[in-house]
């Protein structure tokens, strides 16, 4: 069988080139609990054969990745773009899965198919009500503070984003705001019939909810791996016991003890993690949790 590409332009927009990538995927045999982590843990290992490994664990679990697609129709992306994307966070899971934790593959993987799908969701709603204006300076605003951020280990302030990209700090303000207002969890996707991102958050479906510990801690571990990629040490334990992620929630005041630090080091810590998680490309996603 020929080898399939998992890329963003795995499919085309027409409904053709779709139903033949739909009938391809269905051939592709189903993967045990057994067989997924030895993949994992070829996967792990790295190489051509780690390679392999993840394109086997994909191809496995590609159809689910339609059926979650589905969930997320008619918010103003197509269902092939909705496909590529949730296609794009199968691979993310793939390549951080840990098969030692005892749960299934696709457990895991489907917070991360939902993530990338609401990602490009809530990117085209926030584009599509910034005013036109505004979008290009935000778009390099972004980029510019993600830069500035590797290289200075902090958020530039909105007089040194104005100052490397040559505007007035009052655009750069007015175009912060704009999205602000426009990526809120409760603001409305498409349509006014279309709902909230906290509507398609708070979904019913039963494929997308358990009440399962393995579940749960599949959960946990999505969420630890998305902080792990924005936060650094201190500032990912400060976060999950602020908010209690995965553990008790703590005051600041209990978080300054445990780590011998203030209460104003640690609000200050917080603030700077927020700040960069509300720069991440995972803004929209963590939200949810953080709130």
């Amino acid at each position: 069988m020929r080898q399939l590409k998992i890329t963003k332009n795995i499919t085309s927009r027409n409904s053709e080139a779709l139903d033949r990538y739909l009938t391809e995927i269905a051939r592709e045999p189903l993967l045990t609990p057994d067989e997924e982590a030895a993949l994992a843990r070829s996967i792990h290992k790295g190489g051509p054969e780690g390679e392999a490994a993840r394109d086997r664990l994909v191809r496995g679990n590609l159809r689910f990745v339609v059926s979650v697609a589905k969930q997320y129709q008619h918010q103003g992306i197509s269902l092939t773009d909705l496909i590529n994307e949730g296609n794009m966070g199968l691979v993310k899971a793939a390549e951080k899965f840990d098969e030692t934790r005892g749960f299934k593959f696709i457990s895991y993987a489907v917070w991360w198919i939902r993530q990338s799908i609401m990602e490009a969701l809530a990117v085209k709603s926030r584009i599509v009500r910034m005013p036109l204006n505004q979008v290009g300076i935000y778009g390099k605003a972004t980029k510019t503070a993600e830069t500035f951020l590797q290289e200075h280990g902090r958020l530039p302030s909105n007089h040194e984003l104005a100052e490397i990209l040559d505007v007035e700090e009052s655009q750069i303000a007015a175009a912060m705001n704009a999205s602000s207002r426009t990526t809120s969890i409760d603001a409305p996707l498409g349509n006014e019939d279309d709902g909230s991102m906290a509507d398609l958050l708070s979904s019913d479906d039963s494929r997308m909810k358990s009440d399962s510990s393995l579940d749960k801690e599949s959960m946990h571990q999505f969420i630890n791996d998305l902080l792990r990629e924005v936060l650094n040490t201190r500032e990912q334990k400060i976060i999950k016991e602020s908010f209690g992620i995965g553990e008790m929630e703590k005051s600041l005041e209990e978080i300054a003890d445990s780590l011998g630090m203030t209460r104003e080091r640690i609000r200050q810590v917080r603030e700077k993690a927020l700040r960069k998680i509300r720069f991440s490309k995972y803004a929209s996603t963590l939200r949810q949790y953080l709130e």
